[in-house]
């Protein structure tokens, strides 16, 4: 595969290496787009904890004063909470300031609507046309505005998370969390999210200065220390947060990582016991979904990989939907707010485990096995639509074929799905199967027919 930038400009924001293909002057770019766009008005501007925040949330700053716009800095706070905050506040919009589950060398920007979503394809595609025109509403210094500020951007969306969980149920049980935020934004309210449902907390990497313990992505062999942690004080479960907080991942009171996909599939059948309703994920989510909304009978409806996909599949259900997400362990309550939280992740599964008295291990086993793997390769959106059609035009007799986001066939008992990222460089490989042997096999046997595929086309 031939050498990429790391830029990445898509539906899921911008990111990019700071230093490399992130600079200040493109991120002032992006953000006099951003503005012009809104047409002005009051835009709220936080981060996570990365220590190129204050680089990037300058340059975003500029950029919004030099279109007019009212910047309102709330510091570093989890992107859920942020999402929140910048409806109530009934602000035009915000720009918050991260790489989510990238390492420390990455930074960008998420771009939020007034009603806290991220922004659809359709309104993706007219910033960004604005974006490459450079065609901004520049205004004379006389009216540029003085920053604002605003404490405690949390507020709202504690609030919204104690009044929906029952937390005198999960408080009687006195339940012992291990909490591993990753020195990331979930660190300024995960601990107490958990005290005030009545937890005995012990933290890790919960101290927000971007000085990541570990690559910040909440999968299993990124979360070693946690697994420790957990046996070590004899906790009833523990949870890893990525560097923004959207995404979950749990470990249960064996130490074991349960892998990302549980999160949602754990989190779905506590909503579903309570609230049979549709189910809303993404093409990539574990067939174990299929199972479980079968066993409840509501429909499942899969979409686009993206958080916005989801949520906006999720809003034309009109207030049908029980629950929704991606199996990364970001799960999306609709009633908390229709987004990836992994706050909401934590209380929805310290609820099940309350209201059913099994723990952690007992409710993963209950769970119907399946083995999912992710992989990837180096490559450009372009090598990967190449790659797509020559798979497609091999398998178009032996599999159900979806091209809804990539390439992805559902044989008789596995499947498997590429596609290219929307958030790194790279080309996305996942398979599933029952057996984790079979799972590896066909992952690796994808990887050689994309080598052979690759060294005829050159």
């Amino acid at each position: 595969m031939m050498r990429v930038t790391s830029l990445k400009i898509s539906i899921s924001g911008v990111r990019g290496i700071v230093g490399e293909s992130l600079t200040p002057q493109l991120l002032a770019f992006f953000a006099q787009a951003y503005g012009t766009y809104l047409g002005g008005g009051a835009i709220i501007v936080g981060q996570d904890s990365r220590t190129s925040g204050i680089m990037v949330k300058n340059a975003v700053l500029s950029g919004l004063l030099s279109v007019g716009c009212q910047p309102v800095e709330v510091g570093i706070c989890p992107i859920p909470s942020f999402q929140v905050f910048t409806k109530q506040a009934k602000a035009r919009g915000g720009i918050f300031v991260t790489a989510s589950h990238n390492p420390k060398e990455w930074n960008g920007l998420k771009f939020i609507s007034q009603e806290g979503l991220f922004l659809n394809y359709h309104q993706t595609e007219e910033f960004l046309d604005i974006y490459h025109q450079g065609e901004f509403s520049l205004v004379e210094a006389e009216k540029y505005r003085i920053p604002k500020s605003k404490k405690n951007p949390t507020a709202p969306h504690l609030k919204k998370l104690l009044s929906y969980f029952k937390t005198g149920l999960i408080s009687k049980r006195k339940f012992k969390v291990a909490i591993d935020c990753a020195n990331g934004a979930g660190a300024v309210l995960a601990p107490q999210f958990l005290q005030n449902l009545g937890c005995e907390t012990i933290s890790i990497n919960c101290v927000p200065d971007g000085s990541f313990a570990h690559h910040p992505e909440p999968v299993p062999e990124n979360i070693a220390q946690l697994c420790q942690t957990v046996i070590e004080n004899e906790a009833n479960v523990g949870f890893a947060q990525d560097a923004d907080a959207d995404r979950l991942a749990v470990v249960n009171e064996k130490g074991e990582p349960l892998g990302e996909e549980s999160t949602l599939l754990l989190a779905s059948k506590h909503v579903l016991s309570k609230n049979p309703g549709p189910v809303v994920i993404n093409l990539s989510t574990s067939q174990a979904m299929d199972d479980i909304t079968r066993s409840f009978n509501v429909p499942l409806i899969r979409t686009k990989i993206g958080e916005i996909n989801v949520v906006e599949q999720i809003l034309a259900q009109q207030g049908k939907t029980a629950i929704g997400g991606e199996g990364n362990g970001g799960v999306i309550l609709p009633e908390i707010h229709p987004c990836r939280d992994s706050f909401t992740a934590m209380g929805l599964i310290l609820e099940y485990m309350a209201s059913s008295g099994h723990t952690i291990s007992e409710l993963q086993a209950e769970i119907p096995e399946y083995h999912l793997i992710k992989d990837k390769i180096i490559g450009t959106q372009e090598q990967a639509y190449y790659l797509i059609r020559q798979l497609k035009r091999k398998y178009q007799n032996k599999g159900e074929i979806s091209l809804l986001d990539g390439l992805k066939i559902q044989f008789e008992d596995h499947w498997f799905h590429i596609r290219p990222s929307n958030t790194e460089p790279i080309i996305r490989l996942i398979a599933e199967a029952k057996s984790h042997e079979k799972a590896k096999r066909i992952v690796s046997q994808l990887k050689n027919e994309i080598s052979g595929i690759i060294k005829k086309k050159s």
